[in-house]
């Protein structure tokens, strides 16, 4: 496994369909930047048994922007869409990493693993640890995915209750 570099991604964003679907795209030597997009608030708790029939991610609601496109959010936990539409060929997968600035205000960004044969606009969930609170504005680069090329490529990409997410 090796991770891309930003000639093999730039390579990756020319194929059909592209690696990573949006205008403007950042990208860096070691990956490619997602957009914030949308910040939701958590209003419930959610669910995670056993057996996979048996799990509900918490209910949200949207946190409004002003007319400027910014958030402002107080210390807590928040899910955030991406603007980007990412599209994993079945021999690349890929790593979510919040972007510096944010850690060194006080915000982390958390995120699960992109599995190889995934397509759609991700998700992540945002944490203001930062007693102040945290200012963010619509199409700010909050995170650097990182693709690695798998040894081969899987038999089956991933097929999961997330595939196609946010893509409408």
């Amino acid at each position: 496994m090796s991770v891309l570099s930003r000639e093999e991604l730039r390579v990756a964003l020319a194929a059909s369909p592209p690696l990573v679907e949006g205008l403007d795209l950042q990208v860096q030597p070691n990956g490619i930047d997602l957009r914030v997009d949308r910040v939701q608030r958590l209003t419930s708790p959610g669910l995670l048994g056993e057996a996979d029939s048996v799990r509900e991610p918490a209910a949200r609601e949207d946190v409004q922007a002003d007319k400027d496109g910014w958030w402002d959010l107080h210390r807590g936990a928040y899910v955030i869409t991406y603007q980007e539409k990412v599209n994993l060929p079945t021999d690349i997968m890929a790593l979510a990493r919040p972007r510096s600035t944010l850690l060194r205000s006080g915000v982390a960004i958390h995120a699960a693993v992109w599995d190889a044969g995934y397509s759609g606009r991700g998700e992540g969930l945002l944490s203001v640890l930062n007693a102040r609170g945290y200012r963010l504005q619509r199409g700010a680069r909050v995170l650097q995915l990182v693709f690695f090329r798998l040894s081969s490529p899987t038999a089956e990409g991933y097929k999961g209750r997330y595939h196609g997410e946010n893509a409408g």
